[in-house]
């Protein structure tokens, strides 16, 4: 069955139930309803979690910053 879509208190209860019933522990049943709440709460729907980075490499001279890398989100 399906989960369903929202970020509500009713609708995280109602997922907790679905993974309970479907046979997966309590915990990991409230961390997947919290999970798709959470996506529903950024305005994205489940599934569609993937962020696009990019590789920067920090500008600057010396030891201290020498192959350092950072994420920046495009």
């Amino acid at each position: 069955m399906p989960l369903k879509k929202g970020k509500s208190q009713k609708a995280i209860s109602q997922n907790i139930k679905t993974e309970m019933k479907a046979g997966k522990p309590h915990k990991q049943a409230v961390a997947i309803a919290m999970k798709t709440a959470k996506n529903m709460k950024e305005g994205g729907a489940v599934g569609q979690m993937k962020v696009k980075r990019k590789k920067m490499r920090v500008r600057g001279t010396g030891a201290a910053t020498k192959g350092l890398d950072y994420y920046e989100t495009v």
